[in-house]
């Protein structure tokens, strides 16, 4: 990229990529310069919202005429891999949705496209730079904690939207429900155990659901030191409500988040931390939540990009698909899955 403007090459305008497409807006030295569309409805969305930019209903096609620095990828989860691959191919810098891919070869195949060309791919896992989940992470490693010993981190929400043509209910499009929304949970935990290495092993239980994807889910990592950290998604409930508890050999923290919906903008939220045993404090919050997360993770993936790094590269995004599909064989074995050091 030479130019001061990252020109943009969005794939992707459901509802999900318009969010991407408003983020963007809102990013002064950003450019949406070409829109794939994946049917009539996101095509028809495109035109009413972003009429000047160029659409394209096949996607090689936007590809090949060029006129970009990044592929921004919002299409459903099994064509992540494919899609990302191509535009590496062709040149471009990749900032993709989460999941990197529905097995460890899709993941393996984003890796070898990123070595072979060159090209920078940033996943988004956008509760890394929030200002409540990434201060979670800044307290821990700031030692007030100490080694973090136990993790409890719940989903409680509404049943997923359907998606483009059903794709969250299709197991062949979606993956599972635990790679479409506990792949981030996955990964904060992992990220607030850093100090603590790989988990060593997870098991897991679930019900409910249709078509083999499970609505009701608990699964629990463990590390060789003894160190744990539950995680439940329940997707029968109502509304969008997050909690983690976190707690060291020296102190404790806890923190949630409540929305009418994921996207809202005005959710509550609440951090109280208990440092090195003294009095448990609130830590101030300016905002949370994903939309806004969503246009700060985008910023720095560009930045990242001008400078020649990824924010957040496909193989750390590789490790908590991983994680996600031991958890998911440990639900369908009903026995614990051993993860390789």
């Amino acid at each position: 990229m030479t130019r001061n403007v990252t020109r943009v090459a969005l794939a992707g305008f459901g509802a999900w990529g318009q969010m991407h497409a408003r983020a963007l807006s809102a990013i002064a030295d950003a450019e949406i310069v070409a829109l794939y569309c994946h049917g009539e409805n996101s095509a028809k969305a495109a035109a009413e919202k972003l009429p000047d930019v160029p659409r394209y209903t096949d996607y090689e096609a936007m590809l090949a005429a060029g006129g970009f620095d990044v592929v921004d990828i919002t299409v459903p989860n099994h064509v992540h891999s494919r899609f990302a691959t191509a535009a590496l191919d062709a040149g471009a810098n990749v900032f993709l949705e989460k999941p990197l891919g529905l097995t460890l070869d899709q993941c393996e195949e984003v890796i070898a496209a990123s070595a072979r060309t060159g090209g920078l791919v940033a996943v988004n896992h956008e509760l890394r730079v929030s200002r409540q989940w990434g201060a979670v992470r800044d307290i821990v490693a700031s030692g007030d904690l100490g080694k973090v010993r136990y993790q409890h981190l719940s989903l409680f929400r509404h049943k997923f939207r359907q998606g483009s043509g059903g794709w969250r209910y299709d197991p062949d499009k979606v993956g599972s429900w635990i790679l479409e929304e506990l792949v981030h949970f996955f990964d904060l935990v992992m990220w607030y155990a850093a100090e603590n290495g790989r988990p060593a092993r997870v098991r897991a239980i679930g019900n409910g659901g249709e078509s083999g994807l499970v609505r009701n889910f608990v699964a629990t990592l463990e590390w060789d030191d003894g160190s744990m950290a539950l995680l439940s998604q329940c997707l029968s409930g109502f509304e969008h409500h997050t909690l983690l508890e976190v707690a060291g050999e020296e102190g404790a923290a806890r923190t949630w988040w409540s929305g009418a919906m994921d996207r809202t903008e005005h959710p509550d939220f609440l951090l109280k931390v208990q440092r090195r045993d003294g009095e448990p404090e609130e830590v101030t919050i300016p905002q949370s939540g994903e939309v806004f997360e969503l246009e700060e993770n985008l910023r720095r993936a560009f930045a990242g990009f001008h400078g020649r790094r990824s924010i957040f590269s496909p193989a750390e995004a590789k490790l908590a698909v991983e994680i996600c599909l031991a958890a998911e064989e440990a639900y369908r074995s009903g026995g614990t899955v051993e993860i390789p050091s």
